[in-house]
């Protein structure tokens, strides 16, 4: 369900952008969805994801100065500048606090060694500078149904992808589940 909620204000745009052929409309359409969404995720959860609020903020920027300046320039920054902001707060976290952002997530969940998470961090940084820098060429060097599509389809393959990538490297550095001491072994070692 959180996947479909992540992606309606995307899925949104592309709908309305293939039913009517109007990136402005399209674009008018994004901003209330992507409230929408937020609204919808708090009512739920009580929480807010900053990737939300970050992306949400973008979208009223850059939407509101397309739809102003009737431009189409604008919304189409903005998954770059969504990716190129997490690719700094990614890398911000090599260097302040103890853990990386992708081991506050994932850590939960998975154990790995100190390098590993390090690594994974800066995979993460490099995925999001990359994914910005193709989303500005195939914005300047294809046409604009072709930068719609993308936008829906490619960055979320390039994402895909890279997701499959980096679990097959996760696995190589998961410590075996016998080697990991369990809770009920160490809960009994207490008593």
């Amino acid at each position: 369900m959180k996947f479909l909620i992540d992606f309606f204000p995307i899925v949104i745009f592309f709908a309305v952008y293939k039913y009517t052929n109007d990136i402005i409309l399209a674009t008018a359409i994004l901003i209330p969805a992507t409230a929408l969404q937020i609204l919808y995720t708090w009512i739920k959860t009580k929480t807010v994801e900053k990737m939300h609020i970050v992306t949400l903020v973008l979208v009223l920027v850059l939407g509101g100065l397309t739809i102003a300046l009737n431009d189409k320039t604008f919304i189409q920054w903005k998954p770059t500048l969504v990716n190129w902001l997490f690719a700094l707060a990614f890398l911000g976290s090599q260097f302040i606090g103890k853990r990386t952002i992708i081991e506050m997530m994932m850590s939960g969940n998975v154990e790995l060694p100190k390098p590993v998470w390090k690594n994974l961090n800066l995979s993460w940084v490099a995925f999001f500078i990359i994914a910005g820098a193709v989303n500005l060429y195939v914005a300047y060097n294809f046409s604009e149904d072709t930068w719609v599509n993308f936008k829906l389809f490619g960055l979320l393959g390039m994402t895909f992808i890279f997701v499959i990538l980096q679990g097959i490297y996760m696995t190589r550095h998961m410590k075996d589940l016998k080697e990991l001491p369990s809770k009920e072994a160490n809960a009994d070692k207490l008593d």
